[in-house]
């Protein structure tokens, strides 16, 4: 009888572990594994990186404002140039191209020399408009330095600032650059000032445009030096 109730307890024992076995399981099975629970999980967002403000792009530095009075005025001499520029309010045409656009300005300034070689009522007796297309001509309305004159010396004729038809034709042979219009060929004596929005370079000639003037100006007279007066003899006294 003991016995018989050994066994039942026995089996009872096994019975609870089975139960509590199987229980385990099902736990264990209702949960999901750390791998599946990895997957499922959305990545998570990066930070957003920001630059130090050492590193940070700086901003393009604004283009040299250039004064053109102020620059004719010290170069040369170009007083007579820049004289006919102030008349005629062209020095406010180039300024405003050479530091209120992107192309910039390129001007050829003759020298006061220049000037003083043509007769003086050569410009006297033109009127306004044609001395504003004079100083017109001597620009092109973009910026362009020694370098890239060869290249440009291939789309000849190069309009000027003057509009069609006022053009000029440029010459490169080997470095010397020569701007021709119609009546004179002058060669670039030297470069003034070059450097982006605004080029200057120096004339030893003046440009004369055909539509203003039909025949080649004349030349301005040269001063001769007159030989000094021989001293007269002083009149002999005659004898009575």
């Amino acid at each position: 009888m003991i016995s018989g109730i050994r066994i039942r307890g026995e089996e009872k024992m096994e019975f609870k572990a089975a139960m509590f076995a199987a229980a385990v399981v099902a736990v264990l099975l209702s949960s999901p594994s750390p791998a599946l629970a990895q997957k499922k999980s959305p990545p998570a967002a990066p930070s957003p990186v920001s630059l130090p403000p050492s590193l940070a792009p700086a901003p393009a530095p604004a283009p040299h404002y250039v004064d053109l009075a102020e620059l004719l005025s010290v170069a040369g001499p170009f007083h007579t140039f820049l004289n006919y520029l102030e008349k005629t309010n062209v020095i406010e045409t180039f300024q405003s191209q050479a530091n209120k656009t992107k192309e910039g300005v390129t001007i050829f300034v003759p020298k006061d020399s220049a000037f003083a070689a043509i007769k003086q009522s050569t410009f006297s007796n033109l009127t306004g408009d044609q001395l504003k297309t004079l100083l017109l001509y001597h620009a092109f309305p973009k910026f362009y330095s020694l370098a890239e004159f060869k290249n440009l010396s291939e789309l000849n004729p190069v309009n000027t600032f003057a509009g069609a038809p006022y053009t000029l034709n440029l010459t490169d042979d080997m470095g010397t650059i020569s701007v021709q219009s119609m009546w004179s060929r002058p060669k670039i004596s030297s470069s003034v000032y070059a450097t982006r929005p605004v080029a200057v370079y120096a004339l030893n000639k003046v440009l004369l445009p055909m539509q203003i003037f039909s025949k080649d100006p004349p030349a301005a007279a040269r001063r001769t030096r007159r030989a000094p007066r021989a001293a007269s003899a002083p009149a002999s006294s005659m004898a009575w």
